[in-house]
């Protein structure tokens, strides 16, 4: 009986955790975790780890205006690797993770706030190669370096490809440089920044094969109400120039 007991408390639990954060959204704390991603987050000391203050880039000064604008406190994690902090907003009431790219895979996975920005994804070569394509199916024949968890990753194991997978992006951009990948798949602008971040320049886009958004994704336990408000402050800030602004400053 004791078994049968334990799925129904828990489930009362969770209701009326939900409950109680949607009956006070105004003065409840959301968790936010996020990764390296210039521009749109970064550490300011290029660490692995940071918090609050620590942390910089278009996503997070958007995303701080926003709850300011929405009257919701929070606090901001940077962190190591992505797939754990994805896991973590995935798993935990209060949670959020950002940016993400809100692809059909994790459509039904998260509450979406956003789009904060846009994140092309496209296929780096060294300037002095030799490869052309007008297609991905092109690129099979290639050594294509992309980044663990990441959703172009995801996108290239499910048409088929089979990436070469490093934990970091930006490690791409020296396997490339040295020749043990013929092609970076990543994102635009994040590739070139990083890129330039770790000394490197000299790539080229040989094709862009999508073109996606970015969110912050949020735990499906928080509430409507939550949700509704950040977008809310977000459209406003978009309105009154004030996203545009903060890109400025950074690209």
């Amino acid at each position: 009986m004791f078994k049968r007991f334990l799925p129904v408390l828990a489930g009362s639990t969770m209701w009326l955790a939900s409950a109680a954060f949607a009956a006070d959204a105004s003065h409840s704390s959301m968790v936010l975790l996020t990764e390296n991603f210039p521009p749109y987050n970064m550490a300011k000391n290029g660490k692995n780890f940071a918090q609050n203050e620590n942390i910089e880039g278009i996503a997070v000064d958007i995303l701080r205006e926003t709850f300011k604008r929405a009257g919701i406190s929070y606090s901001m994690t940077l962190r190591f690797p992505w797939e754990r902090i994805y896991h973590l907003a995935l798993e935990n009431p209060g949670y959020g993770v950002f940016v993400t790219a809100r692809v059909p895979e994790r459509e039904k996975l998260f509450k979406w706030v956003g789009p904060i920005g846009p994140d092309d994804w496209v296929l780096l070569a060294r300037e002095d190669s030799p490869i052309t394509l007008t297609s991905l199916e092109q690129a099979r024949q290639y050594r294509v370096g992309a980044y663990k968890g990441d959703a172009i990753a995801l996108s290239l194991e499910k048409q088929g490809l089979a990436p070469v997978i490093v934990l970091r992006d930006q490690d791409n951009a020296k396997k490339l440089q040295a020749g043990q990948i013929d092609l970076w798949a990543t994102g635009a602008p994040a590739g070139q920044f990083l890129a330039r971040q770790v000394g490197i320049t000299g790539f080229k886009t040989v094709l862009r094969f999508n073109q996606a958004q970015l969110y912050l994704a949020l735990n499906k336990d928080v509430p409507d109400e939550v949700v509704n408000k950040l977008q809310i402050a977000l459209d406003q800030l978009k309105a009154e120039g004030v996203v545009d602004k903060i890109r400025a400053k950074y690209l």
